[in-house]
């Protein structure tokens, strides 16, 4: 599979510079790529505000995805608790408000077999790996694309230090890395390079022209 896609871990729905810069880049994107939402609902145990998150969510004309904090806001990995129940959980919510997600990415690359089956209950694309190790350790490594798994094979830093690339690239980034100029900036230029060496698709088309 020759095709290169974009897809952004939404962080700060809610935060208005995070949330203005990030709008500005779907609206004109780099590359002419479509960027992937994969979004964390909003968490009423911090208060966060439910009507501006849907309005926000709503206006994504984008691939759509859950992206699932399992502790906190701040903190994206499971500390206790029943992970595929959240999962679950979430996807009930987004449903009950009309929301589709087709994507998922585990916070923190998190999976497990749980979190894996509620996932492929929900007939959803997972992107919870990547072709890379993480600097932290963690995370499930693969070569590449597989069925139903579409893997994140390059950071902003990886694709600006990039010199050879693999048939399918999948950049992934956070919105808050738009808060910081340098990184904006490579994610720019790298995606505006990365349109000219590989074909530019979107998750939705690369998920079927995976499927058998």
């Amino acid at each position: 599979m020759r095709a290169a896609v974009v897809s952004s871990h939404v962080e700060r729905l809610l935060d208005d510079e995070v949330w203005t810069r990030f709008r500005r880049l779907l609206d004109d994107p780099p590359g002419g790529f479509r960027i992937a939402a994969l979004v964390r609902p909003p968490d009423p145990e911090y208060g966060e505000d439910e009507p501006l998150w849907l309005e926000r969510a709503r206006s994504l004309d984008v691939p759509f995805g859950l992206h699932t904090h399992w502790t906190s806001p701040s903190h994206a990995r499971p500390t206790g608790g029943d992970p595929a129940a959240r999962v679950r959980s979430e996807l009930a919510w987004l449903e009950a408000h009309d929301l589709a997600p087709r994507f998922f990415a585990g916070g923190g690359w998190y999976m497990d077999e749980g979190v894996r089956a509620a996932v492929a209950e929900a007939g959803l694309v997972d992107l919870t790996a990547t072709t890379f190790p993480l600097s932290y350790g963690g995370g499930r490594v693969v070569d590449g694309p597989e069925h139903r798994l579409l893997p994140a094979t390059h950071t902003i830093g990886m694709l600006a230090r990039a010199v050879r690339l693999p048939e399918y690239v999948h950049v992934y980034f956070h919105d808050t890395d738009l808060l910081e100029r340098t990184r904006a900036l490579a994610l720019a230029v790298g995606l505006r390079h990365l349109a000219l060496r590989r074909p530019v698709r979107d998750l939705e088309e690369v998920s079927r022209a995976s499927s058998p």
